[in-house]
C-alpha cells in the first residue's frame, strides 16, 4: 500500500472507480439515437421500411441477409450471422473484414464507446 495514501482514501478511490467503470462502458440509448443519425442515410427503423440498405426493425436474434424484400448479397445471405451485440458490433466495425462482399461499403463504427451507444439504441429505439 502507499504510505501517502490512507486506507480509507484508498477503498473511497476503488470504490469510486469501481462504480464509475460500469456507467462508462454502458451504452446510452440517447447517445445511440444520435450515431444512428449516421446510418439514418441508408437504414430506417421501421417495420417493411428498407431504403439503400435493409430495415433494422426487429434486427437481433434475425438471420444476416433475411429482412423481407431487401435484395441482399450473396456474402451477407451465406455468412451465417445471426445479429446480436457481439455479432453487430464485430460488423459495424469493419463491415468489408467482417463480411468480405457486402454491400455495406462505408459506415463503419470505429469508436467502441459509440459501438456501445448504438447498440443499446437499436435493442430499444423507443427509448
Amino acid at each position: 500500500m502507499n504510505p501517502r495514501i490512507g486506507p480509507t482514501a484508498l477503498v473511497a478511490t476503488l470504490t469510486a472507480l469501481a462504480l464509475a467503470a460500469p456507467a462508462l462502458a454502458a451504452g446510452s440509448a440517447a447517445r445511440g439515437k444520435e450515431v444512428f443519425q449516421r446510418c439514418a442515410f441508408c437504414h430506417s427503423l421501421a417495420q417493411g421500411e428498407n431504403g439503400v440498405g435493409p430495415s433494422l426493425h426487429g434486427l437481433f436474434g434475425r438471420k444476416a441477409g433475411t429482412a423481407p424484400d431487401y435484395n441482399f448479397s450473396n456474402a451477407m445471405r451465406s455468412s451465417g450471422i445471426v445479429w446480436n451485440e457481439a455479432s453487430l458490433k464485430k460488423f459495424l466495425a469493419d463491415p468489408q473484414a467482417a463480411v468480405p462482399g457486402t454491400k455495406m461499403a462505408s459506415g463503419a463504427v470505429d469508436n467502441p464507446q459509440a459501438l456501445d451507444d448504438l447498440v443499446v439504441y437499436l435493442k430499444a429505439p423507443d427509448q
